[in-house]
């Protein structure tokens, strides 16, 4: 039944984009209104103001976030923007106006449900009329700019296309505007289609990214130089993110070769214009390849081949400054599953009882059908892009592979206070249905592990209920750290029919208990040497461990390092060395069933490092 109701939900969101995606020629752009934290769930928010060097605020500054995704707001009279609904990451912001110096680019990182500030001066250059444009020579600032009454269209694209350098057939009529063509037949036949396009690619701005990487895995450092750790992999990723006035389009790519060979290709459009919908919408695949010698591996694969296709949509819509509704889905569809269609959709509707209050109240549901091996298709929240880099199979190659379902609901509330420090807290329950547990490095059925391979089984079903209360706060010097305590009660419904869990750890086997979770990320940035670093680290009480008959009180953590390389920089791009090592195994840790990271046996510690590109 819930499943059912799922795909009406999905299809509901699909036909809602449609018809928000028809009638946003209609929307004008609304005004930016100041706005405290917008709770949600995997998105953050980031606001801020432009001013010149004497404090004054700018109007119509073009400030642009590239992360995972790439916004574009305009400021307002007061120099105010706001990006509502970032996805959770890191982004590098620039701010830039016409007669300003544009400043150098800051990284900022975007928390699920927080808010970010970040504000900036722009200075006024110097009038200089002998200012070249590249390749070009002089610019004659006689006929740069003609005389415009002061209601003249101001936006970023009536901007840019007054700048478009003069061609042949603009030359041909001396004195004439481009607006008189539409005075003759041709113009009136062609002039509005031809603005449009011109429209659209004057506002088209390619931006990228490329990642040359190596990745490897081992459970001891000594691991490193010996034969029982995995041979390190290549990963080529590049990412290209076309930015328009109302939201950006976005193609990403990652290929690795070796034993496993696998790819991962997505496209998606995120709208960004400050209007009733706010809507994103995308599709990606993927496949992996094994080429090894793992026997299990080869069973599970069948033909050596697993592929991976998925569909997303998700719309934020505002009725009002008060009311605020989000919903949305995606299909999935795993060949590898007996059943491979997986549907999910959320649904939540946030109230702010005063305008100018920033507490906001948030109820929300969700459907969840989780893959095994779901994690090896997937884009992370937080690390770079990878594509499958590990094969798995069932524990026990009798039982075929099924989803994990997870239907949540949750009240929550949030509000920014003294300034940069936000409070949330939050009561959930879970329902799920065939919980996975993943096992890294454990011998089953004297069978021995493999590096780069691990097994999934099932522990049954089981209810939780718990709350949480979350801290977060940006200090000066780009500085972002939270703090988010859980604690919840879960009751097992059904235990797991394979006895091989029980010999491989009894741990595994969950009674009643009460769980308790500490998890706290930092995010900072050392202007002296431009380095940046994120830290996150959890503490549990009750993760499963394969030499144990009880859960134990064990941490788990992720460690990256982004070193800028200011003199590479003559080529207009930005370079960067990357460092990283995590032993956790979910990207999605507020995110799924709350047993999903606990039921992890023996996770091995990951490595990845090598050189990013942005241009």
């Amino acid at each position: 039944m819930i499943r059912s109701v799922t795909r009406w939900c999905v299809l509901g969101a699909a036909v809602t984009l449609a018809l928000a995606s028809a009638a946003s020629a209609q929307v004008l752009k609304q005004q930016s209104k100041p706005v405290g934290a917008r709770a949600a769930l995997s998105a953050g928010e980031l606001y801020g103001t432009i001013r010149d060097d004497h404090g004054r605020p700018l109007n119509g500054a073009v400030v642009l976030a590239v992360g995972s995704t790439q916004a574009i707001e305009i400021t307002d009279r007061e120099g105010r923007f706001t990006f509502r609904s970032l996805p959770a990451g890191e982004y590098l912001l620039r701010a830039t106006l016409e007669g300003y110096a544009p400043p150098r680019g800051r990284y900022v990182l975007v928390t699920a449900g927080a808010r970010q500030a970040w504000s900036v001066a722009l200075s006024r250059l110097a009038d200089d009329k002998s200012v070249l444009t590249a390749g070009v020579g002089g610019v004659d600032t006689s006929a740069a700019e003609p005389s415009r009454p002061d209601d003249r269209d101001t936006s970023e694209v009536a901007w840019r296309l007054r700048r478009i350098p003069r061609g042949v057939l603009k030359d041909a009529t001396p004195g004439e505007s481009p607006d008189s063509i539409e005075g003759s037949l041709l113009g009136r036949a062609v002039g509005s289609p031809a603005r449009l396009a011109s429209a659209f690619f004057a506002d088209l701005t390619l931006k990228g990214q490329i990642n040359l990487l190596t990745t490897t895995s081992f459970d001891r450092p000594q691991d490193l130089f010996t034969f029982s750790s995995g041979s390190p992999r290549p990963i080529a990723y590049i990412s290209l993110v076309a930015p328009t006035r109302d939201g950006d389009w976005t193609v990403r790519g990652s290929v690795t070769q070796g034993d496993i060979s696998s790819w991962i290709l997505a496209g998606s459009y995120a709208r960004h214009i400050n209007a009733t919908h706010r809507y994103e919408a995308g599709a990606s695949y993927s496949t992996q390849q094994y080429q090894g010698g793992n026997i299990e591996a080869i069973a599970a694969t069948g033909d050596g081949r697993r592929n991976v296709g998925e569909l997303y949509g998700y719309d934020t819509w505002t009725v009002n400054n008060r009311v605020t509704f989000a919903y949305g889905g995606k299909y999935g569809s795993y060949w590898y599953l007996n059943d491979p269609s997986l549907v999910s959709g959320r649904f939540s509707v946030s109230y702010r009882p005063s305008p100018v209050d920033p507490l906001v109240l948030r109820l929300s549901a969700a459907h969840r059908e989780i893959a095994p091996g779901a994690e090896e298709f997937g884009a992370p929240t937080i690390g770079p892009w990878l594509p499958p880099q590990r094969t798995f199979s069932s524990l026990s190659l009798a039982t075929a592979l099924s989803s994990e379902s997870v239907n949540h609901i949750e009240f929550a509330g949030e509000g920014q206070v003294r300034g940069s420090i936000v409070i949330g807290v939050r009561a959930f329950r879970q329902r799920v249905d065939d919980q996975m547990v993943t096992l890294f490095g454990v011998a089953v059925a004297e069978t021995p592990a493999t590096p780069g391979h691990y097994r999934i089984g099932m522990a049954g079903d089981f209810d939780a209920f718990g709350w949480g209360v979350g801290v977060r706060r940006s200090l000066n010097g780009g500085v972002q750290a939270s703090l988010d305590y859980t604690q919840f009660s879960a009751t097992p419904r059904r235990y797991p029919t394979d006895d091989a869990l029980f010999r491989i750890s009894p741990a595994l086997l969950r009674r009643e208990e009460r769980i308790h979770d500490l998890t706290a990320t930092l995010n900072t940035r050392l202007s002296a040497t431009a380095t940046r670093f994120l830290v996150v680290y959890k503490l549990n009480t009750a993760y499963a461990d394969a030499q144990t008959m009880r859960p134990i009180a064990d941490a788990r953590f992720e460690i990256q390092i982004n070193q800028e390389l200011p003199f590479m920089n003559f080529t207009g791009a930005e370079w960067e060395m990357l460092a990283g090592i995590r032993n956790l195994f979910r990207s999605e840790l507020f995110d799924g069933s709350v047993y999903d990271e606990l039921l992890v046996v023996r996770p091995p510690k990951r490595v990845v490092g090598g050189l990013t590109v942005r241009f």
